[in-house]
């Protein structure tokens, strides 16, 4: 009786929890929807400690935009790592890149290397999964029919249509890994300060290497140190920053 008491406390706190979420939730929509950016602000905000959604990253990088602040930078920058495959957050996140101070040209890639990164941003981490698992289906149907058909064109679909929804299934789950591996390396992070100086070593007294301005993408190349980041940009340059002058995406 009292594990049965416990299961139903839970259910309810669980469900409570959700409630005040939905409530949370539609509160900002409705504030957003108002144009009233300032007070769906802090209540998007609230909501994402409790856990991380593209769709509320998108709509708080929307409120930070309409109010002319490049914060909106860095939650379209986590959208877009949670949903890669919105053409809406890639959009409005170039859109607010636009605005920014800094004007990096990336570093030139082979083109099958930016085919394949193309390819795995069509989807998130949970569309390739479910991918594969309908592909694994599908496959498991096309083997009942190489073995069921009584015609040789039925065998013929089946084991040719097998084997192509096999290899969609490997490519589905090495894509779901790749973006799972990106999701936790969060290696890339967005200058929050007005400007900064970056330089050679990792201390004041190290030589201005290049200046930096709010909103530009930095990846990390080295975390090891608290106050200190060795970051790289798009176009191959690399140097310090303060760990204060950035936000981790």
């Amino acid at each position: 009786m009292k594990l049965m008491r416990k299961l139903i406390l839970i259910c309810i706190g669980v469900m409570c929890m959700f409630s005040l979420h939905a409530q949370d939730k539609v509160q900002a929509d409705s504030a957003y929807a108002a144009e009233k950016y300032e007070e769906a602000i802090p209540i998007y905000t609230a909501l994402l400690k409790e856990g991380e959604h593209a769709d509320i990253y998108y709509n708080l990088g929307n409120c930070y935009y309409k109010t002319d602040r490049l914060a909106a930078i860095l939650n379209y920058e986590r959208a877009a790592l949670l949903d890669p495959g919105s053409s809406d957050v890639r959009f409005n996140l170039e859109l607010a890149r636009s605005k920014t101070i800094d004007k990096i040209t990336p570093e030139s890639e082979m083109f099958f290397v930016t085919w394949y990164k193309n390819i795995i941003d069509m989807m998130s981490m949970d569309g390739w999964a479910r991918t594969g698992i309908v592909a694994f289906v599908l496959a498991c149907v096309l083997i009942l029919v190489f073995f069921l058909g009584n015609k040789v064109v039925w065998k013929k679909l089946g084991f040719f249509g097998a084997l192509v929804m096999l290899a969609v299934v490997v490519m589905a789950n090495v894509f779901a890994w790749t973006q799972h591996q990106e999701l936790n390396a969060r290696s890339g992070a967005v200058v929050m300060s007005s400007s900064v100086v970056v330089k050679s070593t990792p201390n004041e007294s190290g030589t201005d290497l290049f200046v930096l301005h709010e909103g530009t993408r930095v990846e990390i190349i080295d975390d090891s140190m608290k106050e200190w980041k060795e970051i790289r940009l798009a176009d191959g340059k690399v140097g310090w920053m303060p760990t204060e002058a950035m936000e981790v995406i």
